[in-house]
């Protein structure tokens, strides 16, 4: 299947993603055209819904001068008058580089739940499991939010259970997981509390982030960028299809803001060696002493435990290995 994605940032229509955060564009204007990874020319988007992402299609709104998802934000959402407080300057800040399982996201998104997040992953299949894993912790938070009996909860959950179990099934294609795992995958969908933010901030999206990276995000535009247990790549003549290398950390620089922080883990220490390596002689990124972070940055935490892969490590007691990088100004700007 194809990859969809907008010609640039601007472009973009978040609203399928995070509709709690932005408006649709303007009923009866036209479908705009979008690009496509299997297709140069511009071919006709297909509408999103929910959390779907772009494997089923987002709309795009690039005819005539775009409006960007920042204007579109700043429409009235009722009759009323009312809009959503602050969504005018609501723009991605996360971004989980191959989010596999989407552990991570739904670990931080009670933790930053004005933040929006986003997974971008290529497998389809994992794709399609992490989109039904929000929806139904998003429909679980509105039932608790709303005050629904014990009982229907209960229901809820284990519908929310076996809704992942055979999305999970699904995709044993792609990952080959044992009951455990899959039993913590399936555990994850069931909550029994009202979270902050309830995961209207968080999304997926199926991309290349190696070749599209640019056409999602601006320059500056993100705060944290995450590359956990990428695949390594063993073959020294695959080496050049990891997502560490010099000309990739470039574009990851130009998405992140000054100051933000680049987090990466794995459990195979070549692959450390080669991401640190490359990492370090960066010009515009510079290595934060683990000390700065263990213990103190709540999110290295969630980079440890809360992916599938990081608890599949645990289980069988190996090694991960963390290094964590701030971006700089340009050392040769005046």
């Amino acid at each position: 299947m194809p990859l969809e994605y907008p010609l640039n940032p601007e472009s973009m229509d978040w609203s399928g993603l995070y509709p709690d955060y932005f408006t649709a564009g303007t009923s009866g204007e036209s479908e705009a055209p979008t690009a496509s990874s299997g297709d140069r020319e511009e071919v006709p988007a297909a509408e999103a819904g929910g959390c779907a992402a772009s494997a089923d299609g987002l709309k795009r709104k690039l005819a005539g001068e775009p409006e960007s998802s920042l204007s579109l934000a700043k429409k009235a959402k009722s009759d009323e008058g009312e809009s959503k407080s602050g969504s005018e300057d609501k723009v991605v800040e996360f971004a989980d580089i191959g989010c596999g399982y989407g552990g991570l996201l739904v670990a931080l998104s009670p933790l930053y739940p004005d933040t929006l997040m986003l997974g971008m992953e290529i497998r389809t299949k994992l794709v399609n499991y992490v989109q039904k894993r929000i929806e139904a912790l998003r429909t679980i938070q509105d039932k608790l939010d709303a005050g629904i009996s014990s009982e229907a909860e209960a229901k809820l959950e284990q519908d929310a259970a076996k809704r992942n179990e055979l999305i999970s099934n699904e995709a044993d294609d792609e990952e080959d997981l044992n009951e455990e795992e899959k039993r913590k995958v399936e555990e994850a969908g069931e909550t029994k509390v009202v979270v902050d933010g309830k995961y209207k901030n968080i999304a997926v999206v199926r991309m290349n982030a190696m070749k599209y990276l640019p056409n999602f995000f601006a320059k500056g535009q993100l705060s944290k960028i995450f590359f956990l247990f990428p695949d390594p790549h063993f073959k020294k003549r695959k080496h050049k299809a990891r997502i560490i290398s010099t000309s990739l950390i470039s574009e990851y620089a130009f998405a992140t803001k000054i100051g933000g922080i680049c987090y990466t883990i794995t459990d195979v220490e070549d692959l450390h060696l080669w991401m640190k390596e490359h990492l370090d002689s960066h010009p515009l990124f510079e290595r934060i002493p683990d000390e700065e972070l263990l213990g103190k940055d709540p999110v290295v935490e969630a980079v440890f435990n809360c992916t599938e892969e990081g608890r599949k490590v645990t289980r069988n007691k190996g090694q991960k290995f963390l290094a964590c990088y701030r971006r700089i100004s340009d050392p040769y700007d005046n």
